[in-house]
């Protein structure tokens, strides 16, 4: 990207897809998480800050709509269709309920960390600075200008 170039905000959908798949929403280059809900305080790739982002809640309460939905609807279809006994459902829906909330935390808080940076909020408002690639014109004119020897030619 050129040094007077500015760089444009990614729409809300590819934003929360990229999100979604643990990578970052400006770029979808560099990883949003650093632990299994611990986001990095920036893009390893862009320079893009993520630690100012605000996904306290929202993604919990965005997993319970979804697993309760879900889990629901299956409890229903096996009461109803199969004479299951009671010992069994009381094994396996539990399990299968911390199971599936445990799988979607992470990608909801990701595309929530996406949506907060496609809206702007939060302190996403200001988009990162293009940083120059590791050989490119622009840092090896920088290094002669700092009386550094150019590496790309020893």
């Amino acid at each position: 990207m050129a040094a007077d170039a500015i760089p444009l905000r990614t729409r809300l959908v590819p934003a929360m897809a990229r999100g979604f798949i643990g990578r970052c929403p400006h770029c979808g280059q560099g990883r949003i998480f650093g632990r299994f809900l611990k986001v990095r305080p920036e893009c390893d790739s862009c320079g893009l800050e993520l630690h100012h982002h605000r996904a306290d809640d929202l993604p919990p309460y965005v997993v319970i709509f979804i697993v309760a939905h879900i889990v629901g609807y299956l409890i229903l279809e096996t009461e109803s269709a199969y004479e299951v006994p009671l010992w069994v459902e009381m094994g396996v829906w539990p399990a299968f309920t911390l199971l599936f909330a445990l799988i979607l935390l992470q990608p909801v808080k990701g595309a929530v960390v996406g949506l907060q940076y496609a809206l702007g909020m939060h302190g996403f408002a200001t988009l990162p600075r293009s940083r120059p690639t590791h050989g490119s014109e622009e840092t090896r004119l920088a290094a002669a200008a700092a009386g550094a020897p150019d590496r790309h030619r020893l």
